[in-house]
């Protein structure tokens, strides 16, 4: 107590400035300077307790003893400098408003989410009080347009900006000048900027289109699906805010990505599908003339409509039940439309994905789509991203079931996306969040996300029943006017417009829709099809037209040449200057052709004939297992360079990246680029084929049932390594089983080259005949440097893509007795097990397309062998897996037209059925070989 008493610092008026400086060392220790932490550590309090621990009370109490009885001022201590400490708390204050003010925000229309108070946004915990409301401070960086006031004054702009029915997040993002930016917007006009009337009026024209086609559809087709907007019709106002500001902007073409809810009003009410026509598919009408045919609400659609800034071409994507899948499938599409304007900075193509907000939170592909969304080979200029947060992903789930964190959004922080929650209820805070949203990524060409914080009226869908599960909820709905009631009352009591009007609006909109009119706003009539791709070359040719992929030896050999040669001085790593070293032996004739010189040379030749070429997936530029090298590195100063980028000026582009580690949504996005891209050869490369599992719904829902569903054509190509080489289970086999379950109605191709220039032929026919199918590739990997798979160049330049090749072995076809029909790798094996042991009665032919089934190929190449007594398909597969139980029909097919009886006697070799795809034991895996090799060959 003596060093209290005879210290003058804490004389007179000075308690109060003590007595905060104590609390904040209570709060903190490290926070007060160290002279005073020194001091308060030295003040009496209970035995074994830390310093943080003492009552404040005492200390209080002590104070105004020594203020009592010392009246002198302390030198040094002013009334000037606790108003400076208080000026730093005022500026703290800004600041928590900024992070935290969205947490007590008015987000939610129902009202039923208790939100916990935030200490940070409480006038105390900053060490002020409703005495310093009056004191005028600093505003510092608060865009208020003052830049000193009143306390009151800042505390309210703060409150109105980020706790009214707008909760921006964006205190994570890292770029200063970005949240500059952002706070300017919010702060300046306190996130309720004025409307004029007409922008009101408008407003609620979209807000009736909304609820307008609702009511209809319920009361024409009660109790019928179709995933309505009930609740969420905010949503409408905010797209057509959306189109029409970025149309402003230059932008001609946008691309949207949807699930179900809210698909047919967007339909209807933006893109401007005429309402008859969705009336007829309700009537259950059949609305394509082939194929199977999509339910009403993952149909796509196309349209034109007329902005301020010219006419934009509006494209819905088709999609199935998967949710987020359709977000990187929109991303490719929106590439490839970019790339084929030359918009670089993706100011003329915009991608717009609506999410649920479970699905936004619960989907990995979500996740994916983000991470891709600034690389060099996905990115697309941000997207606007907008939640439709109906507050219950599905009819029996709950908020802290669906998801681990605060919001449903939080996904997109990992990319430093700002995050705008807005109240659905309040149009006008909708509006402002849109027009911010799309400034933001048109400036800074970097994803936003607008989270619509709404509710849904019905359940999952009209036939659900919520209120079984959802009880409070949906108590609450059913006495909740609609946003269009309240908007339209708000106008009304504001006189913007009248009653009357407001009825005027509802019947307007009715009559359109008995009349069958369009109904969405500025939609052009007669659209300008220069913004539409032209699929029109790519349609009606049949599968078995021939096509000419041979090419002048000549000019084939001045591309090998152009496409092995580097810059002068530049230094490749040894072993790549080795490959480059072959490649030009093999162009001069010293050296076969290697599976990766036939592969780079097809490249050469499309580009060279016009067409362009994207290639991504894992290790790409190099290849897994270093076959192709078509991205060369400088080994003293790493630059890069890529031969296939400089074969002649003014080439197609050829575009190779190594994409980051995913397959789902890179496929995904590789599924919409070659939707789009029609004269361009497009390929995704799996690192290993077994990875393609990871991305199987893009298979199943995209790649092999697009076109029947949607009529969606597609030439997308993925290069699948496949192979037994000892390598386990998980990489062996790239699961070819799963494709051939897939085929029917010659809706993709399944290829297994095993030369070179069967891949160069496969290639260049993939991009030059006009057929568009998918084309999935088993391709090799010891293959790629086998000493007997090789080409001259001779085949690439006179040669075919052959589906079947027949026996190498020069056999008197009258001698053969026993027939083995095989595909891939094996062959390589049954013939050198033949050679070696000097079989000469057994014929090896390889299927190298196994779907669509090359029947008259095969049937034409056996037709020589008439004594056969033994037919035999042989693979590495084990027996569940690979071709062997979804090609034997076709294989017994043929065979039944030469002989009757080998059709039943058609034999399998090779591994026994197994649940994993292969051994993980090299000594079992050579033996399981031997055997199945050996049992092919002897019976």
């Amino acid at each position: 107590m003596e060093f209290m008493w005879n210290t003058s610092h804490t004389y007179g008026g000075n308690v109060h400035f003590i007595e905060e400086l104590y609390e904040e060392y209570l709060n903190d220790p490290n926070a007060v300077p160290e002279q005073w932490r020194e001091y308060f550590n030295k003040l009496p309090r209970p035995e074994g307790a830390p310093a943080q621990d003492l009552p404040l009370s005492p200390i209080r109490d002590h104070f105004e003893l020594l203020s009592r009885q010392r009246k002198t001022a302390v030198p040094g201590i002013s009334a000037d400098n606790l108003h400076d400490k208080k000026q730093v708390k005022v500026l703290q204050l800004i600041n928590a408003y900024r992070f935290r003010g969205h947490q007590q925000a008015s987000l939610d229309p129902l009202d039923l989410r208790e939100r916990k108070q935030v200490a940070d946004l409480d006038l105390g915990f900053h060490q002020l009080n409703k005495e310093d409301l009056d004191e005028e401070f600093q505003t510092g960086s608060l865009f208020i347009g003052k830049e000193k006031t009143t306390l009151r004054e800042i505390h309210e702009a703060v409150k109105q900006t980020y706790c009214s029915t707008i909760g921006a997040e964006f205190m994570h993002i890292v770029d200063t000048e970005e949240k500059r930016w952002l706070q300017q917007r919010f702060e300046s006009v306190r996130s309720k900027p004025d409307y004029s009337p007409e922008v009101r009026k408008h407003l609620l024209e979209r807000l009736t289109a909304a609820e307008g086609l609702e009511n209809y559809l319920a009361s024409k087709y009660p109790g019928t699906k179709r995933f309505g907007l009930e609740g969420a019709e905010s949503y409408i106002p905010m797209m057509d805010e959306i189109i029409q500001r970025s149309g402003s902007y230059g932008v001609k073409e946008v691309v949207i990505g949807m699930a179900h809810r809210g698909r047919l009003n967007t339909l209807v009410n933006i893109l401007g599908k005429n309402p008859s026509e969705l009336f007829d598919e309700f009537d259950g009408k059949k609305m394509v003339s082939q194929g199977s045919g999509d339910v009403k609400y993952h149909q796509g659609f196309s349209s034109n409509v007329m902005t301020s800034g010219g006419e934009v071409h509006l494209a819905l994507a088709f999609n199935p039940s998967h949710l987020e899948i359709v977000s990187p499938v929109v991303e490719g599409s929106v590439r490839a439309r970019q790339d084929r304007r030359e918009d670089n900075d993706g100011q003329k193509v915009l991608p717009i994905s609506i999410h649920g907000d479970a699905a936004f939170a619960g989907q990995g592909v979500v996740m994916e789509t983000f991470q891709m969304s600034q690389t060099r080979a996905y990115k697309t200029g941000g997207t606007i991203h907008i939640v439709i947060n109906n507050q219950v992903g599905f009819t029996t789930s709950k908020p802290e079931d669906t998801r681990s964190t605060e919001y449903c959004t939080d996904a997109a922080k990992m990319v430093s996306a700002p995050i705008f929650h807005v109240n659905g209820d309040d149009p006008e805070a909708v509006l402002h969040v849109t027009q911010v949203a799309v400034d933001y990524r048109m400036q800074f060409k970097k994803d936003v996300v607008i989270d619509l914080v709404c509710y849904r009226r019905r359940g999952h869908n009209e036939a659900d029943e919520p209120s079984g599960t959802q009880p409070v909820m949906y108590k609450k709905i059913a006495k909740h006017p609609t946003t269009r009631k309240i908007y339209a009352k708000k106008l009304v009591e504001e006189a913007i417009l009248t009653a009357d009007e407001d009825k005027q609006f509802v019947s307007d909109y009715r009559d359109a829709l008995d009349n069958g009119e369009h109904v969405a706003n500025s939609l052009v009539k007669e659209p300008n099809k220069a913004l539409f791709v032209d699929w029109t070359p790519y349609l009606g040719h049949e599968w078995t037209a021939k096509y000419d992929t041979s090419v002048d030896m000549k000019h084939l050999q001045e591309l090998a040449a152009r496409m092995c040669e580097a810059p002068e001085g530049f230094q490749m790593q040894r072993q790549v200057a080795k490959i480059y070293e072959d490649r030009r032996k093999m162009l001069a004739g010293g050296m076969a052709l290697n599976w990766g010189f036939a592969e780079m040379l097809a490249y050469a030749t499309l580009i060279d004939s016009g067409h362009p070429i994207r290639i991504t997936g894992q290790d790409v530029g190099r290849g897994t297992f270093s076959h192709r090298h078509a991205v060369l590195h400088d080994f003293n100063d790493g630059r890069v360079f890529v031969p296939l980028q400089n074969l002649r000026e003014g080439q197609p582009s050829f575009v190779i990246h190594d994409s980051f580690l995913s397959e789902e949504a890179v496929l995904a996005f590789e599924y919409g680029y070659s939707t789009t891209m029609p004269n361009a050869l497009v390929i995704w490369e799996a690192q290993f084929g077994d990875f393609a599992n990871g991305a199987q719904v893009v298979f199943d829902q995209f790649i092999s049932s697009g076109e029947t569903k949607w009529g969606r054509l597609c030439g997308l190509t993925m290069l699948l390594p496949h192979g037994y080489e000892g390598q386990g289970p998980e990489h062996s086999s790239a699961r070819l089983e799963r494709y051939l379950q897939l085929c029917a109605e010659h809706n993709i191709q399944v290829c297994t080259p095993t030369t070179p220039a069967q891949i160069f032929h496969l290639l260049r026919r993939q991009v030059l005949r006009p057929l568009r199918k998918p084309l999935v590739v088993m391709s090799p990997k010891s293959l790629l440097r086998h000493k007997d798979a090789t080409s001259s160049l001779e085949d690439l330049a006179k040669g075919s893509f052959m589906p079947v090749i027949g026996d190498q072995a020069n056999l008197d076809p009258k001698k053969v007795k026993r027939l083995i029909l095989c595909g891939g790798k094996v062959y390589y094996d049954l013939a050198a097990k033949r050679a070696e042991q000097g079989i000469e009665d057994t014929a090896i032919v390889r299927i190298e397309q196994l779907y669509p089934f090359p029947e008259e190929d095969l049937e034409a190449e056996l037709a020589q062998y008439t004594n056969l007594k033994d037919a035999v398909w042989c693979q590495e597969e084990p027996q569940n897996q690979g071709a062997w139980y979804s090609s034997q029909h076709h294989m017994r097919n043929v065979l039944g037209k030469l002989k009757g009886e080998l059709a039943h006697q058609l034999r399998f070799a090779g591994r026994a059925a197994s649940a994993a795809p292969a051994s993980g034991y090299a000594s079992v895996h050579v033996e399981q070989q031997n055997k199945l090799v050996q049992d092919a060959l002897e019976g």
